[in-house]
């Protein structure tokens, strides 16, 4: 693990219903690891206990999936609304402690902990720069997110994202390549591509 000088969280959002998936994603396993856990020891090896995970659908699987894993579960109750409404809890949850949070999503397995540690790596430290990832020709999470930009994700509703939050100007962005980041899992064929790539 290693020791960020600064309070920074890492939020994982694994609250939706993945209608795609037809099961609790959040549960399935890839490499014999549920994608939940995958991720939270993936942030948990950057920000140590400093993990937040949003849980909302089918609770209690994807508690049995996070088993012991390392941060804190809170529990979205207005998950069907969408993922704005994930985000928002996540800010709400780190804005008293957190100087930044990392934002990432729960069916990303393929991040690694060096991407996230270059994302801290390229932040300033100031409170109104964000630093998100590129990837297939779009900006997406994991985002780095300072304090300045809490209100904001702190009233997202629906599935309104984060991305305005990248667009705004009232914010600088940087931006780190990681290619990687543009696989997630919707689909179980999805989840057996990856299987089979190993």
């Amino acid at each position: 693990m290693t020791d960020q000088p600064r309070k920074i969280f890492a939020t994982i959002l694994a609250a939706g219903g993945a209608s795609r998936f037809g099961s609790t994603k959040q549960a399935a396993k890839l490499d014999g690891i549920p994608l939940v856990r995958k991720v939270i020891e993936t942030a948990a090896d950057i920000c140590g206990g400093r993990v937040v995970t949003v849980i909302g659908h089918d609770p209690e699987t994807v508690l049995g999936a996070v088993a012991a894993a390392p941060g804190f579960i809170v529990v979205n109750e207005n998950h069907q609304d969408g993922l704005g409404t994930s985000i928002a809890v996540a800010a709400r949850t780190c804005r008293r402690y957190a100087e930044a949070i990392l934002l990432l999503l729960a069916d990303q397995p393929l991040v690694t902990a060096e991407h996230l540690q270059t994302l801290i790596d390229n932040w300033s430290g100031a409170d109104n720069e964000i630093v998100a990832t590129a990837f297939a020709d779009t900006l997406g999470p994991p985002v780095l997110f300072p304090s300045c930009s809490f209100s904001a994700l702190a009233s997202l509703t629906g599935d309104q994202g984060a991305r305005t939050l990248l667009r705004d100007s009232a914010f600088s962005l940087k931006t780190v390549r990681f290619e990687a980041a543009a696989v997630d899992v919707d689909t179980p064929a999805d989840l057996a591509s990856l299987s089979s790539s190993d």
